[in-house]
């Protein structure tokens, strides 16, 4: 087994090339004891490749450079594919003189090469190749111009054996920039016309001082739209229909003559449980093409870049912004997202943060009740909750920087990468990539929790009961005392927020089941609408799905876990508490 360490710097098209080399023949994990991503595949036999982290360089101390420094110092790697920017040479190559240093075989990728030619730059990498003692290689990953040969070279060990017989080493920063100075004046030549690039005429308008927030909020206006009200809920409301006017009946009509309580746990239980997760599958896959899509054409940097100073406030930098966005579809991607930060507290930050973001689960449960309570001003009402939630966040996450993560603010250094329409089989390759893992985690997460939810629902000591005797009620008895405050006591109310630890559109399921009748003429007796809203508010904040919850337990361990799981509880409450007295305060005056 060869094996091929994939290493270079943040934007340099590094997940293109990977891709390109691999296909679809990939895995994904972590690294041990850390929370940044491993990711493997093979080219043919024997051949494997790891695709290490995107860094800058090897001498400071963030757990990406650990990884990559521990993979090679510990021999793991028979040859380094080391990809760079070909149009920023002199700040890629830093990163390259390091690597020489474990004497490893270096074939160097020139990526890029289209937008050198388009400055009137010239590239000798034959010289390159012998300044440097390595194997360079043009390419231009996007286009799939040059990947033949790269992998070709890998294949029939075309490169150079050896870094360097003695080793390679220079001391310090300055040294390795003067060297790499003298070896791209040798190696590199500009035709001396200097031409200004379509990405910096997109980028005078994209990151103008007055148009950049606009134009980034007319970005994810089009995102959402798409998401929510064009392609992705469409989708999602055929979906549903297929499940409950197709599937269910279907079933039920082969099940007529199978023992009642069988019957339930596969329709009530299993279909009704893990269906109403699929359904939203189609809004989940339609947000990652849109945020894929960003990311592929260069601008989501743009979006990181535009957003630092606000994130900084609460002590992220502005690449945090991007889980929070992806957590407004479903916190599990959005946590999963957090990977990509750079700064492990960060990362930490983020994660506490994310579900705070008003996911789409809980879109069922506000438009039940805002339908029935608030059908004057619905829209005003529904947008109140998602700027909430979003306040919520940016307090949150000040005191938590504050009191969690003091004097442990890092610099945002980023790459903005060149502007490209991104290829269509990458495009769905990243979008497949993410979808099947939410689809993996949350189908086999939700088919457990609706077992065990319907036989709470369904039996008790005794045996198979009625759900008025059964473990759910007992349950939603004993915890009803703690929500009384809040304006919603009734024992179906809190084994709805209950279930909804599920997933949060199960607890309309769950209402509809235990109230029975139509929902929308039984609620009225049970809430008011401050007490409608302060359950609206602690559906918003309390503790995510069991999805998200094993996701943060799987990425940051059980401490984050229980922290994530008691704060968002308090605070829950203690909103719910003042939303619901100052609302009743303020009906009395009216």
């Amino acid at each position: 087994m060869i094996t091929a360490a994939l290493l270079g710097n943040p934007n340099t098209g590094k997940t293109t090339l990977f891709n390109a080399l691999t296909g679809l023949n990939q895995y994904v994990g972590n690294w041990a004891g850390v929370t940044i991503e491993k990711k493997e595949g093979y080219m043919g036999k024997g051949i494997r490749i790891v695709d290490l982290p995107g860094i800058y360089a090897l001498d400071t101390y963030s757990n990406e450079e650990k990884v990559s420094k521990q993979f090679l110092t510990d021999g793991n790697a028979d040859v380094i594919i080391n990809i760079v920017d070909a149009s920023n040479l002199e700040r890629n190559l830093y990163l390259t003189l390091q690597l020489k240093e474990f004497n490893i075989p270096i074939i160097l990728v020139l990526n890029m090469m289209d937008v050198v030619k388009s400055r009137g730059i010239n590239i000798d990498c034959e010289a390159l190749s012998k300044s440097l003692g390595v194997t360079a290689i043009p390419i231009s990953a996007s286009k799939r111009i040059g990947i033949d040969k790269v992998k070709e070279l890998i294949s029939e060990g075309a490169f150079f054996k050896t870094s360097s017989e003695n080793g390679f080493h220079l001391s310090g920063e300055k040294e390795a920039y003067a060297f790499i100075d003298e070896v791209l004046k040798k190696c590199v030549k500009s035709s001396g016309k200097k031409q200004i690039s379509m990405t910096d005429k997109i980028d005078k308008i994209v990151l103008n001082k007055y148009l950049a927030y606009p134009i980034f909020f007319l970005i994810l206006f089009i995102i959402f739209g798409f998401t929510f009200s064009w392609v992705g809920q469409p989708l999602s409301d055929y979906l549903d229909s297929f499940v409950q006017d197709g599937i269910v009946p279907w079933v039920s009509m082969l099940m007529s003559n199978s023992k009642p309580w069988f019957k339930s746990l596969i329709v009530d239980g299993v279909i009704n449980g893990v269906g109403s997760v699929i359904v939203f599958f189609p809004v989940i896959i339609t947000l990652f093409l849109g945020i894929s899509f960003l990311e592929d054409c260069g601008y989501m940097a743009r979006a990181a870049f535009i957003m630092d100073r606000i994130m900084r406030k609460m002590g992220l930098s502005g690449k945090a912004f991007i889980p929070l966005v992806v957590g407004f579809g479903c916190s599990v991607p959005g946590i999963m997202s957090t990977r990509t930060l750079e700064s492990e507290k960060d990362r930490k930050l983020a994660a506490l943060l994310v579900p705070l973001m008003s996911c789409n689960a809980r879109l069922p449960v506000y438009a039940l009740f805002i339908s029935v309570f608030f059908p004057k001003n619905q829209t005003l009402v529904l947008f109140s909750l998602y700027i909430l939630g979003i306040i919520t966040a940016f307090i949150v996450g000040i005191i938590f920087d504050k009191a969690l993560f003091v004097n442990k603010e890092e610099p945002l250094i980023i790459e903005l990468p060149e502007y490209k329409l991104p290829e269509f089989k990458d495009l769905m390759l990243h979008t497949w990539k993410k979808g099947e893992s939410f689809l993996k985690k949350m189908g086999t997460v939700i088919f457990s929790a609706s077992v065990i939810i319907w036989f709470l629902s369904s039996f008790n000591l005794s045996g198979l009961t009625d759900i008025n005797t059964s473990f759910l009620s007992i349950i939603g008895r004993f915890i009803s005392p703690v929500f009384k405050p809040l304006g919603f006591s009734s024992w179906q109310a809190s084994v709805a927020l209950l279930t909804g630890f599920a997933a949060k559109e199960v607890v309309v399921g769950t209402l509809g089941v235990l109230y029975g009748g139509n929902l929308k003429n039984v609620l009225p007796s049970y809430f008011t609408p401050a007490s409608a809203y302060s359950f609206l508010v602690f559906v918003l904040l309390y503790v995510p799905c069991i999805a998200t919850v094993a996701t943060i337990k799987k990425e940051y361990g059980k401490k984050m876990m229980a922290i994530s799981i008691t704060y968002q509880v308090v605070l829950a409450w203690v909103m719910s508490f003042l939303f619901y007295h100052i609302g009743s305060f303020i009906s009395g005056l009216v």
